[in-house]
């Protein structure tokens, strides 16, 4: 098994949104913001080669705001676009045989569809989608808080065209790669685990913890959260599996720090240590 972080944007956000209810003077100097007062979200995907599939985890925004949507997101590509980045190591849309849709917001789901002339379809047309039951349902009956990020456009197509898998919880998608539920950013949301049964495991974390940060600090929670009490919850197992471990963790949004490693400093609080991207097996 081999992965890869694909780079696919980066967004700059209110630190209001990102990092909900903590206080400023804890949190700004794990997250600078710009001239705006905004801070840096990356919009990392993972590209996973398991047992002869080609997999690629979360599709970033894509393509398909006009000027205005862009300038709301302050979208840009520092390392250039995910079709771009796939190009890099040897992959097409074409190729993809697997998508994991961690859940359905908008910077997740956005690259799943593109525009061809004045219709949406498929950005990987050979590809089943896998997402999580719930979060399919709730993307799609979105209520006042969430259409504004569950748009029908980034889904319904695919869904349309036949792609989509609905998944009822974990699910083992290779032996080395499998989906865990991980209920709170939204109930349906899930994250990837990568075990070899060799080396300590990798967790893509997605937004069961949206920074580094977050995932060390265990009350701290993005104000996007749907179920913030259950964030927390689900945290504190992975936070324990993760120091039982010794797993990688790759942190989809962090500008600082792509990939870390849980531990306990010298006080005996967590912290994250970076490490070096890499390849497991």
């Amino acid at each position: 098994m081999e992965w890869q972080i694909v780079p696919a944007g980066r967004v700059w956000v209110e630190p209001g949104g990102a990092m909900g209810l903590v206080p400023r003077p804890l949190w700004i100097e794990h997250q600078p913001v710009d001239v705006q007062q905004r801070t840096p979200m990356d919009l990392n995907c993972l590209l996973i080669f398991s047992e002869g599939k080609t997999i690629l985890v979360d599709t970033g925004l894509g393509h398909k705001l006009d000027a205005k949507g862009e300038e709301n997101w302050g979208m840009e590509w520092p390392e250039g676009t995910l079709v771009e980045n796939l190009a890099k190591h040897g992959v097409t849309p074409e190729d993809v045989e697997i998508v994991i849709d961690t859940h359905l917001h908008a910077d997740h789901s956005g690259g799943n569809t593109r525009l061809d002339g004045d219709r949406v379809v498929p950005t990987f047309p050979n590809a089943e989608y896998l997402v999580q039951r719930m979060e399919f349902a709730d993307a799609s009956h979105p209520d006042a808080r969430t259409r504004g990020t569950y748009l029908p456009e980034n889904f319904i197509p695919v869904w349309k065209n036949g792609q989509y898998r609905l998944l009822h919880g974990d699910t083992q998608v290779t032996s080395e790669v499998r989906t865990a539920l991980t209920r709170g950013h939204t109930r349906g949301h899930q994250s990837v685990v990568l075990e070899d049964g060799e080396n300590p495991p990798v967790l893509f974390v997605s937004d069961l913890a949206s920074y580094a940060i977050h995932f060390a600090k265990t009350a701290w929670v993005t104000a996007y959260d749907v179920e913030p009490l259950e964030t927390i919850t689900t945290k504190t197992y992975w936070q324990k599996w993760a120091l039982e471990t010794g797993a990688t963790l790759i942190f989809q949004h962090d500008a600082h720090i792509r990939t870390g490693r849980l531990i306990l400093n010298e006080r005996g609080r967590m912290e994250i240590e970076t490490v070096t991207p890499g390849s497991i097996g």
